[in-house]
């Protein structure tokens, strides 16, 4: 067994952390007014698959949809200095109805995202081009990284995104999730290393990869129950004339719908231990410019580096 705490480092320091999540608690829930709102500060326990017992089979997930819009990404080239682009969305929304909890424990239902995969190249000519990268995923040290919001961890936001029940509870509870993502960058004309207004960006390419859970996690256990797993990517690529004047430089190249999203039809699924702790993409992912001639410049680093304390039983 694993035990999933640690530390994450910034700035050549490290601090330990442990898992807080935000507790909202059901209009239905019989909790007394007065009493302190569960939070659970222990570590995420990774234990091997087991067969959902005949309590946890009575959760039942209905309506669910996983879409992204039919909508084309949009250029946006009203700035001098950056190219700005925004994807279309993807959307996943379930209705959960949960089984009256009979003990006082704490349960938690809502959407897990980690990225998997992420190609992200900008090219400027025969000058060379810049990367967005996160080391983990490029070295393959790690097979996803968390996509959380950054504070909510594991869960991917903390208002739609999740809810949470506070046992015991008389009845069914029914709960609607979702969550929605999409991408709105801004790329410079000129080289990553420079700081004029020179257009000389040629090529924009995009190839990201995500895996999302729906899941419900008793807090006060650890237990988890994977309900629903969703695959999803978003891929483009803007070709860019930087001798046209702006405005009329950049336009979408290939396909302009995205490939739609895969949900897996078996329940049993495990949830890689990087959803549970930070970083998270944003803060793990850094700029890296390769030139044609010269030497490789880190032009943003990463927020955080992750070092994880792995103890085993």
């Amino acid at each position: 067994m694993l035990l999933y705490c640690g530390h994450f480092c910034t700035d050549g320091l490290c601090f330990p952390y442990s898992i807080s999540p935000l507790t909202v608690i059901p209009d239905e829930s019989p909790l007394q007014q007065g009493r302190a709102p569960f939070q659970n500060m222990g570590c995420i326990l990774a234990k091997r698959r087991r067969k959902a017992s005949s309590w946890e089979s009575n959760i039942h997930v209905y309506e669910l949809i996983a879409a992204i819009d039919r909508t084309p990404t949009v250029i946006d080239e009203s700035s001098q200095t950056v190219l700005r682009y925004k994807t279309p969305y993807f959307r996943a929304s379930a209705k959960v109805r949960f089984p009256p909890v009979r003990n006082a424990e704490v349960w938690q239902v809502g959407w897990i995202q980690v990225c998997t995969d992420m190609r992200f190249i900008n090219t400027y000519g025969d000058y060379g081009y810049a990367s967005w990268e996160i080391p983990a995923l490029k070295h393959k040290t790690s097979e996803s990284v968390s996509d959380s919001d950054g504070k909510n961890y594991p869960w991917y936001g903390a208002t739609t995104e999740v809810a949470t029940i506070q046992g015991p509870t008389n009845g069914y509870s029914n709960l609607y999730l979702r969550m929605n993502d999409n991408f709105h960058p801004s790329i410079t004309w000129d080289l990553p290393v420079k700081n004029t207004n020179n257009a000389k960006l040629t090529n924009v390419m995009r190839d990201q990869s995500f895996s999302v859970w729906l899941v419900a996690m008793n807090r006060t256990t650890n237990r988890i129950v994977v309900l629903k797993t969703i695959h999803w990517k978003m891929q483009l690529e803007i070709a860019v004339d930087p001798t046209e004047k702006l405005g009329n430089r950049a336009h979408l190249k290939g396909s302009i719908d995205q490939e739609q999203p895969t949900i897996v039809k078996h329940r049993d699924s495990v949830i890689p231990h990087d959803a549970f702790h930070p970083p998270n993409a944003n803060e793990a992912q850094m700029l890296v410019w390769y030139p044609s001639n010269g030497n490789t410049v880190l032009v943003v680093p990463p927020k955080y580096k992750m070092c994880i304390n792995r103890s085993k039983h």
